[in-house]
C-alpha cells in the first residue's frame, strides 16, 4: 500500500479531544458494584464447583453490596446477586448435606 500524501489527510484536527482519565466524584464509591460482582463470581463457583465456602462468601459479598448500594442503583441487579448467592448456598447443601469441613485442621 502506498501512503496517502499529507494534502489528502481527512482527519479533522479541531475534533481531536485529548484523553482525560475518569476521576470519581466525592460521593461515588464503587464498593457496592465490586461486592455485587464478587457475589456473582463466588456464587457461580459455589454452584458449578460445589464449593461451600464460595457460596458463603457469595452471601457475605451480597450483603455488603446490598448495604453499600445507593437507592438510585439498579435494584434488579442487586436482588439477582443476592438471590443467586442464596440459591448457591441452598444448592450446595442439597447436593451434599454434610457440614463444611475445614481441610487444613484435619
Amino acid at each position: 500500500m502506498v501512503p496517502a500524501p499529507a494534502s489528502n489527510d481527512l482527519r479533522r484536527r479541531d475534533r481531536i479531544v485529548r484523553y482525560k482519565p475518569y476521576v470519581p466524584k466525592e460521593g461515588e464509591d464503587p464498593m457496592a458494584e465490586y461486592m455485587n460482582l464478587l457475589a456473582m463470581l463466588f456464587s457461580m463457583c459455589g454452584l458449578m464447583m460445589r464449593f461451600k465456602w464460595a457460596a458463603w462468601a457469595a452471601v457475605y459479598c451480597a450483603f455488603i453490596g446490598f448495604s453499600n448500594s445507593r437507592s438510585s442503583e439498579d435494584t434488579k441487579q442487586i436482588f439477582s446477586s443476592f438471590m443467586l448467592s442464596i440459591s448457591s448456598v441452598v444448592m450446595s447443601y442439597l447436593q451434599s448435606p454434610t457440614p463444611m469441613a475445614i481441610s487444613y485442621f484435619s
